[in-house]
């Protein structure tokens, strides 16, 4: 365990947010490795395979859930030294991580198809859709014992083993993209299906290992099968934090179908290209997301602390550098997005499209990242309810907008874009004021210890 409570906090995030970037980056080129081959199959199968990939804001949102309560649990024990209670949550966690993929295993199979028939521009797009995520699925599951251990250990200050991990699977991945998908070597191409099998394959090489980074390395928690009995009181713990933050990534869905639906009458290349533009822009965001990553268990150990100066500089140190990076990632975008666009992109329609909307949206990525540094202060605090309600907002004043805007002669996919740069404006506003309330409301005193007859509640 690493002590966030003392010493700089600049250096603090800087330790933990390059390796969180570093692995995230590594993560990240899971779908830019598959939509590089993808890309060679047509507009159809990128089309496709972007809007199956938009299932993954759904997992993302189970995995905060689980991922962000006990992060947030564990940085608070680490911040008491209470090592005891640390265990319990991590072990909980763990079962919690079991009942999700099996959710997702069955939900998956039994609902993607009917999903894909809603959004995609036609029936080959959706059949592609359809063929890349029924081999993804297992791979999403698997994904919730990835998050489980790597939370757990950015709770206390470590980020390094989940980063050697994520560069070990993407390389595995990199290595069976071609031969799944292009049939390399084995002259066996399996298209689209091949790109979600290869990303299945390489995440359960990363959770094998990373449960043996556990089982041998890993000191101040691990499994522990007296604890490996279902608890309500840690689960209830789990979710009152993880619940917020989950519908966080869940409205993110909801915002990124609304705008599937509504540009499909514009065509496969539409959809293509704003996949291609949103694949990069997840990537571009990688910095401000590591920064908030490292915002809140450095926060969140000081709260746990009862440190509330120490919290409060957190916040202004991660705001301050995210705001630069993005300001530089902007630029760049502004003077190359050809370039980005162009190296996934293949027909001019879907690089017109993708190139429009960096251009646009690039606009906005200060303000995103603000926005992330909140959500990373809010969980810190144990509150995820704010950012839960700023993101509501945001999907109020975009979503019903745009379906308005869509149904009005003349509407151009411009006009989408530029709302969602207001609209993002307004929720880091919000935010901010969300922000600032919960710090002039609270009293910092060290977190109050669950008792032992609350902890074995079941």
């Amino acid at each position: 365990m690493h002590d966030l409570t003392e010493g700089s906090i600049p250096k603090h995030l800087v330790r933990l947010a390059v390796p969180l970037a570093a692995g995230m980056i590594f993560q990240t080129m899971y779908y830019l490795i598959d939509l590089y081959f993808v890309a060679r199959l047509g507009d159809t199968a990128i089309a496709g395979v972007s809007a199956a990939g938009n299932v993954q804001f759904i997992i993302m949102a189970l995995t905060q859930i689980l991922g962000v309560g006990t992060m947030v649990l564990i940085s608070h024990a680490a911040g008491r030294k209470d090592r005891d209670d640390a265990n319990l949550i991590f072990n909980q966690s763990v079962l919690l991580a079991l009942a999700c993929a099996v959710v997702t295993i069955l939900g998956g199979y039994t609902l993607s198809g009917a999903y894909l028939r809603t959004v995609a521009a036609d029936a080959a797009t959706a059949a592609a859709g359809r063929s890349y995520l029924f081999a993804y699925i297992p791979g999403l599951a698997l994904q919730f014992a990835l998050v489980t251990m790597g939370s757990a250990l950015r709770g206390t200050g470590i980020a390094k083993p989940t980063m050697v991990v994520q560069i070990l699977t993407v390389i595995i991945n990199a290595a069976l993209a071609p031969v799944l998908i292009a049939g390399w070597l084995t002259n066996r191409p399996l298209g689209v299906a091949g790109a979600g099998l290869a990303t299945s394959i390489a995440i359960l090489v990363g959770v094998l290992l990373l449960l043996g980074y556990f089982l041998r390395l890993e000191k101040f928690v691990g499994f522990h099968t007296s604890m490996l009995k279902p608890r309500l009181a840690s689960w209830l713990r789990i979710l009152r934090i993880g619940l917020p933050a989950g519908g966080e990534f869940g409205l993110m869905f909801v915002n990124a179908a609304v705008i599937y639906w509504i540009i499909r009458d514009f065509g496969a290349d539409a959809q293509a290209g704003y996949g291609v533009g949103t694949r990069i822009m997840q990537a571009i965001f990688l910095p401000a997301m590591a920064l908030a990553f490292a915002t809140a268990p450095v926060a969140g150990q000081n709260v746990g602390a009862g440190r509330q100066d120490r919290a409060r500089e957190t916040f202004r140190a991660a705001t301050w550098m995210g705001s630069v990076l993005m300001l530089v990632i902007t630029a760049f975008v502004q003077w190359r997005a050809d370039w980005l666009v162009g190296s996934f992109a293949q027909d001019a329609g879907a690089r017109t499209v993708g190139m429009e909307f960096l251009h646009v949206i690039s606009w906005n990525f200060v303000a995103t990242g603000i926005i992330f540094t909140c959500s990373g202060m809010f969980q810190a605090l144990g509150n995820t309810i704010p950012a839960l309600l700023s993101s509501a907002m945001r999907l109020l004043t975009f979503a019903l907008p745009a379906i308005w805007l869509s149904s009005r002669e003349g509407f151009a996919l411009r006009q989408l874009w530029l709302l969602s740069v207001t609209t993002v404006v307004v929720q880091m506003a919000t935010s901010l004021w969300l922000l600032k309330r919960e710090f002039d409301q609270r009293r910092f005193v060290p977190a109050r210890v669950p008792t032992p007859t609350e902890q074995l509640v079941s």
